[in-house]
C-alpha cells in the first residue's frame, strides 16, 4: 500500500460528506424535513452505495471520481426540480452507486486486512473533516454551490492523483493472508454492528440535539465526533489485525463490549449530562460552547464509536481465510455493515423511538450487539455475555427536563412540574406547569408557547391579523400548531370559513387540545379546522388550494431546518397561493439570536412584499418579538372598520374578548404595535443577507448569537427610524388621531 492510497481514501471521504451535507439540505428544501421523507433518502444514499460497493468494484478508482464530479454537479441543478421522495432518491442513486465502489476498487490496491482498514480509517477521518469544512465554512460563509464546486475539485484532483500515481492492478490480483476460518456469522456480526451503531446514532443525535441546542454547528460537532470514534476505531483495529491470531474471537470480544458502550452513553446522555451544572447562556462567545460541546460529546461517544470503528478490520480479517479477491472480501464486509446500518437508522427513526421510545430501543441494541458477539464465540463466552446483559438496566428514559427544557436543563431543576413528556417520529414534546397556573408548551427542548401574558400576545396578534386585514378571510392556512392558540385566534373570527393547520409532529396537536384547549378556544375540535400532519413548506409546495391568509410561527430560527421556511423562494411560494388581498404573517424572534439574524429574515421577507409592515410586542418597554405582514397590494387599514369588524361595539364578540384578554381593548391598541415598514428601514437593512434556498444564510447567522441578549437594542434600532405612516390609516371619527398619540408614546 502507497502513501497515495491512503490520501486518496482520505480525500475521497472529504468530497463525499460535503456532498451528503449539501444534499440532505436541498432536500429538506424539496420534499421537507420529516422523518419519513428523509428516512427514504437515508435509505436510498446508504442503499446506493451498498449495491455499489458490490457491483462496481471492477471499474478504476479514477473513472469513479470523475463520475461523482459529474453526477455531482448534475444533483446540484436538478434537485431543485424535484417533486416527491422517489424522484429525489432517483436522483441520488447514481453518484451514491459510485461512491459505494470507491473503497472496495481502493482494497485492491492492498493485499493485507490491516491496510484495508488504514483505508477505510483514512477515509473516514476525510469525512470528518469535511463534515466541519461544510458546516462551519462553505455553507456558513458561501452556499451549496460554492460547496458542491470545491467538492467537485477535490474528486478531479483525487482522480488525477490515482491515474498518475497509483498502479493499476487487475481484478483479483491481489491475495489476502489468510486468517482464522471464515464463515457467515462473520457477516450477520458485522451487519448487527452497522444496525446498533447507526440506529444509535439517529436516537443520540436526537437527544444530543436537545441538550446542546440543534443549530447547523451542534449538529456538525456531533456527527464529526461519531465519525472520529469511528475512525479511530479503525486505526486501532488495523494495527490489532497485524498480531492477532485469532480476529474472530477479538471481533466477538468488540461486540460483547460495545453492548455496555451503549449503556454508558445512554446514561450519559440521558441522565448524567442534563443535570452537569452548565448554563449555556453565560458564555461570552459561542464559540466557547461549541467548544464544551465537543468535550461532552467525546465523553459520550468514544467508547461505542471505537468498538463499532475496530469491528470492520477484524471483520475483514476473520472472515479473509482463504485467499480472495481483496475488493470482494472489502465489498462484502462493507455490504453486510452498509446493510445493517440502514436497518438500524430507519428503525430507530421511523419506528422504535416513536413505539417504544428511546430508552426501550437503546436496549434492544444492547441485545442485539450481545447477540453478535455470542454468535462468534464459545460457549465459555456465555457468563461474560450474560453479564453484559446486565447493562440493560442501566439505561434510563430520557429525562423529561431535557425533553422540555432543551440546553437549560440544568437551570430549571425543580422549577416546574413535566406534566407530559412524549417522544415522537419528528420532535419530542412536553408541557410544563408551574404553582402559579402558568403553562409552558415545549417542543425540541425550546418553549414555543405558552399562557404567559406577553406569549398570548404575540399568539393572539399572529392569528387576529391574519384574518381581521383581508377583506373577506374564507380560508387560513396556520403553519405550525404549537399550543393553538394562533389557529385559536384565527378559528373565533366568525367570517373564517375554513383553517388548515400544517404541523410536521403528531404529538403537537394532541398536547395542545389536552392542556391549552381554554385558550387556544378548543380548536383542534372545531368542525371548521383541519389538521395536515406534513412540513409546513411542502405541504404549501405541493397543495393547489390558495388562502386569504397564512401565517408561519417556525421554530427559532437558529434550529436546523426552521430557515427553510424564511427564505426568499418560500416567500414567493406564499405569495402565489394568496387569493386578491390576501395576507401573509411571519413570526420573528427577537431574543436568542443577533442583530445580524433579525436583519436577514426581516430584509429578506421585504424583497418579496415591498409594501409589507412590522409589527412589535415588547416586553417591559423592551423587544421582544415581532409580527411581519405582508401583502402583494399596499396596505390599507381602516379604523373605523375594524371597530366593526372586531365586534368592539357589540359586546359579545369572541374576537373582541380574545383581544381584550391581552391588553387590547380598540383597534388603536392593536395598531399601536405598529413598528415600521421597508422606506422607513431601508437605512437600517443596508448590508443585510437575504435568506435564499441555496445558502439559507439565516441559520448560520442567528446560530451564531444564540446565546445572545440583544432584543432591546435590536428593537430600539428599529424604532429609531420608524415614522407615523400618513398613508396607512384612515378614519372618519378620529382614530388616526388617537392611533398617532399611542405610537408616539410607545418611543
Amino acid at each position: 500500500m502507497t502513501y497515495a492510497t491512503v490520501l486518496l481514501a482520505f480525500g475521497s471521504g472529504v468530497a463525499a460528506l460535503i456532498y451528503e451535507i449539501v444534499w440532505f439540505q436541498l432536500l429538506e428544501l424539496v420534499i421537507g424535513s420529516t422523518a419519513v421523507s428523509l428516512g427514504i433518502l437515508l435509505a436510498t444514499f446508504m442503499g446506493g452505495m451498498c449495491l455499489g460497493s458490490l457491483t462496481l468494484s471492477r471499474l478504476r478508482f479514477y473513472a469513479l471520481e470523475l463520475g461523482i464530479a459529474i453526477l455531482g454537479i448534475l444533483v446540484l441543478f436538478l434537485m431543485p426540480f424535484v417533486g416527491s421522495a422517489s424522484s429525489a432518491a432517483a436522483c441520488l442513486l447514481p453518484p451514491t452507486l459510485l461512491m459505494g465502489a470507491t473503497l472496495p476498487v481502493l482494497a485492491r490496491q492492498v493485499d493485507d486486512v490491516s491496510q484495508m482498514g488504514l483505508i477505510y480509517g483514512a477515509n473516514i477521518a476525510g469525512a470528518v473533516l469535511g463534515c466541519l469544512l461544510s458546516g462551519f465554512y462553505l455553507l456558513r460563509v458561501y452556499d451549496v454551490a460554492t460547496a458542491t464546486y470545491l467538492a467537485v475539485s477535490i474528486n478531479v484532483a483525487v482522480a488525477g492523483i490515482a491515474f498518475a500515481l497509483v498502479p493499476k492492478p487487475l481484478p483479483g490480483s491481489s491475495p489476502v493472508r489468510e486468517r482464522g476460518g471464515s464463515s457467515p456469522t462473520v457477516y450477520i456480526a458485522i451487519a448487527l454492528s452497522g444496525l446498533c451503531a447507526l440506529g444509535s446514532e439517529a436516537i443520540w443525535t436526537r437527544t444530543l440535539g436537545l441538550l446542546f441546542g440543534a443549530s447547523v454547528y451542534t449538529l456538525s460537532i456531533i456527527v464529526a465526533v461519531f465519525l472520529t470514534g469511528l475512525g479511530v476505531g479503525s486505526g486501532i483495529g488495523s494495527l490489532f489485525c497485524r498480531i492477532l491470531t485469532r480476529p474472530r474471537l477479538a471481533l466477538g470480544c468488540c461486540q460483547l463490549l460495545a453492548a455496555d458502550a451503549i449503556s454508558w452513553t445512554a446514561y450519559s446522555i440521558s441522565a448524567s449530562l442534563p443535570y452537569w451544572p452548565i448554563d449555556p447562556s453565560i458564555s461570552s462567545n459561542i464559540w466557547f460552547n461549541f467548544e464544551l460541546d465537543l468535550a461532552r460529546a467525546l465523553w459520550a461517544f468514544l467508547p461505542p464509536t471505537i468498538l463499532w470503528g475496530a469491528s470492520f478490520p477484524l471483520a475483514l480479517a476473520a472472515a479473509g481465510s482463504r485467499p480472495h479477491d481483496s475488493s470482494k472480501l472489502f465489498a462484502g464486509i462493507y455490504a453486510a455493515n452498509t446493510l445493517g446500518a440502514i436497518a438500524g437508522a430507519l428503525g430507530a427513526s421511523l419506528i422504535l423511538v416513536a413505539w417504544i421510545g428511546s430508552q426501550r430501543t437503546e436496549q434492544v441494541f444492547i441485545a442485539l450487539s450481545t447477540i453478535a458477539g455470542l454468535i462468534l464465540l464459545s460457549r465459555r463466552w456465555l457468563i461474560v455475555a450474560a453479564l453484559g446483559c446486565l447493562s440493560i438496566y442501566v439505561v434510563p428514559p430520557v429525562s423529561k427536563l431535557l425533553i422540555a427544557y432543551g440546553r437549560y436543563a440544568a437551570t430549571w431543576t425543580g422549577k416546574s412540574d413535566i406534566v407530559y413528556a412524549r417522544e415522537g417520529i419528528n420532535s419530542s414534546v412536553a408541557v410544563a406547569s408551574f404553582p402559579n397556573g402558568l403553562l409552558t408548551f415545549h417542543v425540541a427542548g425550546k418553549v414555543q408557547a405558552s399562557n404567559v401574558p406577553r406569549d398570548m400576545r404575540l399568539q393572539r396578534m399572529l392569528g387576529h391579523l391574519t384574518s381581521l386585514v383581508p377583506a373577506n378571510p374564507r380560508s387560513v392556512l396556520v403553519i405550525g400548531c404549537g399550543a393553538g392558540i394562533t389557529a385559536g385566534a384565527v378559528s373565533i373570527d366568525p367570517r373564517v370559513q375554513r383553517e388548515t393547520i400544517a404541523e410536521i409532529e403528531a404529538l403537537v396537536p394532541r398536547a395542545a387540545a389536552e392542556y391549552f384547549s381554554e385558550p387556544n378556544f378548543d380548536v383542534l375540535h372545531n368542525s371548521k379546522v383541519q389538521v395536515r400532519i406534513d412540513d409546513g413548506r411542502h405541504y404549501l409546495l405541493t397543495t393547489h388550494e390558495r388562502f386569504d391568509g397564512i401565517t408561519v410561527d417556525p421554530l427559532d430560527p437558529w434550529v436546523k431546518g426552521a430557515a427553510n421556511l424564511y427564505t426568499v423562494e418560500f416567500y414567493e411560494v406564499m405569495k402565489q397561493h394568496l387569493n386578491a388581498g390576501g395576507v401573509v404573517t411571519m413570526y420573528i424572534q427577537l431574543f436568542e439570536t443577533n442583530q445580524d439574524a433579525v436583519k436577514s429574515s426581516v430584509a429578506t421577507f421585504f424583497e418579496v412584499f415591498p409594501n409589507a409592515t412590522i409589527w412589535g410586542n415588547p416586553y417591559q418597554g423592551k423587544g421582544h418579538d415581532m409580527v411581519l405582514l405582508g401583502q402583494a397590494e399596499p396596505l390599507k387599514i381602516d379604523l373605523d372598520e375594524m371597530e366593526e369588524r372586531v365586534g368592539y361595539r357589540g359586546g359579545d364578540s369572541k374576537v373582541a374578548k380574545s383581544l381584550a384578554e391581552v391588553g387590547m381593548n380598540s383597534p388603536v391598541d392593536l395598531f399601536a404595535t405598529y413598528a415600521g415598514r421597508a422606506i422607513d428601514l431601508r437605512q437600517w437593512l443596508t448590508g443585510a443577507a437575504i435568506n435564499r434556498d441555496r445558502n439559507l444564510r439565516m441559520q448560520y447567522l442567528a446560530g451564531i448569537g444564540l446565546n445572545a441578549d440583544d432584543s432591546a437594542s435590536i428593537y430600539a434600532g428599529m424604532l429609531a427610524y420608524r415614522h407615523f405612516p400618513e398613508d396607512l390609516f384612515f378614519s372618519a371619527e378620529g382614530r388616526v388621531d388617537s392611533l398617532r398619540e399611542a405610537i408616539r408614546r410607545e418611543r
